[in-house]
């Protein structure tokens, strides 16, 4: 792809029915292999396309899908003049070079119409253009095909349109003899007619039949000598002559005008189901939900039975049953085992199979896959019932295939951005905590492992005070660990899904007495204050673990504050909630500070007396049990100085029995 920006080089083929089309589309891939150019392969469709012998349209649809395989981005336009439509996709484009089949044809005379190849150039006179020629057989064949009149066949129901319109252009001809009107009219009310028929029959051959129909009706019935083909006037001819050439220019332009209506049509129903699946596929958000609407969008547009089989990666489908997803809640029916076999095949090599395909043509459904960027996501399948589709349908049906896979890999790099993004936070967070507990748990181990090698090489010398200051300070230490250890197993507990909570009626009052009496030791060095209303107040709640979100509250407030500091907890009724606070006076914490208090392993930029640090577990802890609760935690302001944490709990009613 880099190659490709580098150069610059747009090269555009151009697709058609022609046998040696596919000779061309090879030759224009090997040319933006070696240029290193965007290849672009372009199928006009004319008005007439649809009568192409079954040979040509499947011919037609080959030669696109070999041009999808060389990697070619197929574009489909509407129009009657193909080589201005060629050379105007190649300014809009800015194309560089064109390449396109040469047939073996050459102008007889001078007024003869020039050759495609010719227009071409004529048309993009800045564009290189190469010419890749035909074989003689297949010019020929190709001559026979194109050469058939009856490409559309004709029908009763045209037939006898045909014939009430041609008797009331008569009859309307004669009343108007009988009152005396001219000639002219009578010729107008037959083009009229032949007008009329070009609109309401379907085949073309109607409108050129009426046409001479019309002028030999009004030789019979309104020229001397009447009821026969001769004439008296030699001008006669001339107006005959006259009369069947504008009816077979207004029958042809009526015709034209038809073709060009139901064109404008199918076009206009082809842009609302790419719009739609485009608006569609922007709102998924599952593969699963991709898939579903990709379903219904191409059963929407072709009216047949639609499946998907959304591979995984093991090329089993995702289903694991074998099964595949349709709109209707059924599968595409294929022999026992077979339909998998080919989904398989598809997936593996990216190429349609299936039927009119030269890979498992007997297969009753075509098998297209869902791919970009040589990475696969699914196989969709259309049961064709032996009817291959038109150009036009599987034009639209490329592109919804195509629109599906964009949605599916943006959806895929949305995964693997937030897998990433996962897993750089989960080794930041393995690299903050060994940093932490390496850094934490130094000063304890150091004091636990001095003190016991004093204990042992002076434990005589010692005197009993010492002694115990150093027993309690080895018990301080440890407990300190111990703490630690916990904080770091109900964090995994939690962030695993594992914690488990033994909800139970509970009075806030025996909590907090019995979190006070596990706080750190620092605390005696502080003034801490309890206030509890006179009711009664009973929450919904684990009552171990919330005691240990009260005494991390109270910790933190005692390291980050001055000693002589006041610590107040207090708990109210606050609808159906208990609203417990812990306030100090200390210096605050800074707003820029605020927003991350509660996340893991943030420490902030307090340091203790002792020479210790909290690796910023104990919050985070507080904020994970609360929430589990069903409850929140605030930090907020306490006026005039120090910090305020609140946090919920669910109420308890107290039920009275007598």
């Amino acid at each position: 792809m880099d190659k490709v920006l580098e150069s610059g080089e747009r090269i555009l083929v151009c697709l058609s029915s022609s046998p040696s089309n596919q000779k061309v589309i090879d030759a224009a891939a090997r040319m933006a292999e070696a240029f290193h150019a965007a290849l672009t392969a372009i199928y006009v469709r004319r008005s007439d396309d649809e009568a192409l012998p079954e040979a040509d349209r499947l011919r037609l649809q080959d030669n696109i899908r070999s041009a999808e395989q060389n990697g070619a981005t197929v574009i489909t336009i509407v129009g009657s003049d193909v080589p201005v439509q060629v050379a105007e996709y190649a300014r809009i484009s800015g194309t560089t070079k064109i390449v396109v089949g040469q047939s073996g044809a050459r102008r007889r005379h001078f007024w003869s119409k020039a050759s495609l190849t010719e227009q071409i150039i004529l048309n993009a006179p800045d564009v290189d253009v190469y010419i890749i020629p035909d074989s003689s057989a297949d010019i020929k064949k190709q001559s026979r095909k194109l050469g058939r009149t009856n490409r559309i066949r004709p029908t009763w129901r045209d037939f006898f349109i045909t014939l009430l319109l041609l008797a009331a252009s008569t009859g309307a001809g004669l009343l108007f003899t009988l009152l005396g009107f001219s000639e002219a009219n009578i010729i107008t009310v037959f083009i009229l007619g032949v007008l009329l028929i070009a609109v309401l029959t379907v085949s073309p051959i109607f409108s050129a039949v009426s046409s001479l129909a019309g002028v030999l009706l009004f030789n019979w019935f309104f020229t001397e000598p009447r009821l026969s083909f001769h004439t008296y006037e030699p001008e006669y001819i001339v107006t005959f002559a006259i009369m069947l050439t504008s009816s077979l220019i207004t029958g042809t332009l009526a015709n034209q005008l038809k073709e060009n209506a139901r064109q404008s049509s199918r076009e206009a129903f082809r842009a609302k189901v790419l719009f739609d699946t485009n608006q569609l596929l922007q709102k998924a958000e599952r593969a699963e939900d991709v898939l579903r609407i990709t379903v219904q969008q191409v059963r929407t547009l072709l009216d047949r039975d639609v499946a998907v089989f959304p591979f995984s990666t093991d090329l089993a489908p995702a289903g694991g049953d074998g099964t595949a997803a349709a709109s209707d809640g059924g599968t595409v029916q294929e022999p026992d085992g077979k339909e998998a076999e080919i989904a398989r095949w598809v997936f593996l090599n990216q190429t349609a199979a299936g039927a009119h395909t030269d890979r498992y043509p007997d297969a009753a459904s075509l098998y297209h896959p869902i791919c970009m960027n040589g990475y696969g996501y699914g196989v969709i399948a259309i049961r064709l019932g032996g009817e291959d589709l038109e150009t036009f349908e599987y034009s639209v049906f490329s592109s919804i295939i195509g629109e599906c896979a964009m949605a599916l890999e943006s959806l895929r790099n949305a995964a693997e951005k937030e897998q990433a993004a996962v897993a750089v936070r989960n080794e930041q967070l393995r690299s903050n905590l060994l940093r932490s507990i390496s850094h934490d748990i130094r000063t304890p181990l150091t004091s636990i492992s001095g003190n016991a090698s004093n204990l042992l090489t002076y434990y005589e010398q010692l005197d009993p005070e010492t002694l115990k200051q150093i027993f309690t300070d080895i018990r301080e230490d440890s407990e300190w660990l111990i703490d630690l250890v916990e904080n770091l197993l109900s964090i995994s507990r939690i962030e695993n899904g594992q914690l488990d909570l033994r909800l139970s009626p509970d009075v806030m009052d025996d909590v907090i007495e019995e979190a006070l009496r596990h706080v750190d030791k620092n605390a005696s060095r502080h003034r801490i204050t309890v206030r509890m209303g006179k009711d009664m107040l009973i929450a919904r709640m684990d009552a171990r673990l919330i005691t240990q979100v009260l005494i991390n509250l109270v910790n933190n407030a005692v390291k980050n504050t001055q000693n002589g500091s006041e610590i107040t907890i207090s708990a109210e009724r606050d609808g159906r909630f208990i609203r417990v606070q812990v306030k100090d006076d200390g210096p605050g914490i800074p707003d820029s500070i605020k927003p991350h208090i509660f996340e893991m392993f943030f420490t902030g930029q307090n340091r203790v007396t002792d020479g210790r640090r909290g690796i910023g577990l104990g919050l985070a802890l507080c904020k994970s049990i609360v929430e589990a609760h069903g409850g929140s935690i605030l930090l907020t302001d306490n006026e005039p100085s120090g910090c305020c944490f609140t946090f919920t709990l669910p109420a308890e009613e107290v039920a009275i029995h007598e």
